[in-house]
């Protein structure tokens, strides 16, 4: 139930009862006007713009339309009073029986009250969030989990049928330099002394990680090049980072459908057949910019 909608469409089913009398000339477009709070409540309940917007394309003055339009509304059931305003703004109060009926649909829908078919089960993505797994979420990263969530939620009670997507952004440098940066830490439960160079972590949360990775697999990486490691420490910390991240979430109330892993997709070949398609269709292209002038 939508009070707005219902008086919009009691108000423009009047104006074409007008143009069938002939009070409003044929071919009007009826689409700009609007039912909505009038600016003061002390107005009443509804306010329409009906006249204002129609005055000119029916050759006519808006206080002339909004008067014949508020003797007809007066006349509905639903209206008990319609008070031209101004040059041409119309502004209604409404039975209390109408207002009754919606109390009624609220008590009765609970919290279904409000849900719409507009959707019509179409399927709809939400991706939202997907911070690279390289530590625990931010305030920037949360601020996208809210909004995210809100944004599925309202879809899914449109009736949308809303898959909530977590893409984990796990190829790349980047997860090479967490698995140094947890090697470092591994080194450091070892009790070893550790610099922590220009492009790693030295974030204090890698501590338990390292920690985690010495009670796993002990001393096997000690003194080892990175050939040795590099990999397993790398799946070992990514994991780690997203059952942190997926506890932040949690703590936000914010569910995931999906955690899709980038790294899921290499060696599958649906990249590439992703970009021939879309090269099919002309929606890429490889190029080039002219350089900067001078150089």
């Amino acid at each position: 139930m939508n009070l707005f909608a219902e008086i919009r469409s009691l108000i423009v089913t009047t104006l074409e009862g007008m143009v069938r009398e002939g009070a409003l000339p044929e071919g009007l477009n009826f689409d700009p006007i609007t039912a909505e709070p009038p600016r003061d409540a002390a107005h009443g309940d509804m306010a329409t713009n009906a006249a204002m917007v129609l005055a000119k394309p029916a050759g006519m003055k808006p206080r002339d339309i909004a008067e014949n339009l508020a003797e007809r509304l007066t006349g509905n059931p639903w209206v008990t009073s319609a008070e031209v305003a101004g040059p041409g703004f119309l502004n209604l109060r409404l039975a209390p029986e109408k207002w009754q009926g919606i109390a009624k649909a609220v008590l009765e829908s609970g919290s279904d009250f409000g849900r719409s078919a507009l959707g019509k089960g179409l399927k709809v993505n939400v991706e939202y969030v997907s911070a690279n797994p390289t530590g625990p979420l931010h305030v920037g990263h949360t601020r996208g989990a809210v909004y995210g969530a809100a944004l599925a939620s309202l879809l899914d009670f449109a009736g949308y049928e809303v898959t909530r997507e977590y893409y984990i952004n796990d190829g790349g440098a980047q997860g090479d330099v967490l698995a140094r940066s947890v090697y470092l830490r591994y080194l450091e439960a070892h009790g070893q002394e550790v610099a922590f160079e220009d492009g790693t972590y030295p974030g204090d949360y890698l501590i338990p990680v390292g920690q985690k990775l010495k009670d796993k697999v002990g001393d096997a990486f000690v003194a080892k090049g990175e050939q040795f490691w590099l990999e397993e420490i790398r799946e070992f910390a990514t994991a780690e980072m997203m059952d942190l991240i997926r506890g932040d979430l949690k703590a936000l109330w914010v569910e995931m459908d999906v955690f899709y892993s980038e790294t899921s997709l290499y060696g599958t070949g649906r990249i590439e057949a992703a970009l021939e398609d879309l090269k099919g269709k002309v929606l890429i292209y490889d190029g080039g910019l002219e350089p900067p002038k001078g150089k």
